[in-house]
C-alpha cells in the first residue's frame, strides 16, 4: 500500500535499494581514443563526495558547478582505471551532466592505436556501499562486450 509523503518529508529524498552504476565504453577507432561515460545515482553520488571531501556536494547547484566539477573529477579519475594489455591507459575527466536522477560522468583516455586486453579496475562507490555493482558496457570494432564487478570485486579483463 503507498502511503502519501507528508510536507515534512518532503525535503528529505527517499533512498533506493539498489546500489548500482553504469559505464559505456566506446573505442572512437577515428580518434584512437576510448571513450567513457559513467552514469550513478544522483544520491549516491552526492553522497560519496560530501562523505569523502567533507562539503555539501550537490550536483545540481549551477552555482557550484565549477567547484563541484572538481570533486567529480578527482573522484572519478581515482577510482575508474583502464589499461591496455597490462599498460595503465590514462583518462581525462571531461566533465559531468544531470540526466533525471542521475549524473553522467565523461572521460576519454588517451590514443591507443589498438586494444589487446581492456582491463578495467573500478572502485566506484565502494566507499560507500558493500552491495554496490558496476556494470560496465565496452564496445570495440562493432562488438559489445558486458561485464559486471560486484563489490569487493575491483577487476574485470576483456580480451578483444
Amino acid at each position: 500500500m503507498f502511503k502519501p509523503v507528508a510536507a515534512a518529508d518532503a525535503g528529505n529524498r527517499l533512498k533506493h535499494p539498489l546500489h548500482l552504476s553504469s559505464t559505456e565504453l566506446n573505442y572512437n577507432a577515428k580518434e584512437h581514443v576510448m571513450e567513457v561515460s559513467c552514469r550513478i545515482f544522483t544520491d549516491d553520488f552526492e553522497d560519496v563526495l560530501s562523505k569523502k571531501y567533507k562539503v555539501k556536494a550537490d550536483l545540481s547547484a549551477a552555482a557550484k558547478h565549477k567547484e563541484i566539477d572538481l570533486l567529480v573529477g578527482k573522484y572519478i579519475t581515482s577510482h575508474l582505471q583502464l589499461a591496455n594489455n597490462g599498460k595503465i591507459l590514462p583518462l581525462h575527466y571531461l566533465g559531468f551532466e544531470n540526466d533525471s536522477e542521475a549524473v553522467v560522468v565523461y572521460l576519454e583516455s588517451e590514443k591507443v592505436k589498438s586494444l589487446v586486453k581492456l582491463e578495467t579496475t573500478s572502485t566506484v562507490l565502494y566507499d560507500l556501499f558493500d552491495d554496490q555493482t558496476n556494470i560496465f558496457h565496452l564496445t570495440y570494432n562493432g562488438n559489445r562486450h558486458s561485464f559486471k564487478l560486484t563489490y569487493p570485486d575491483k577487476k574485470a579483463a576483456a580480451a578483444l
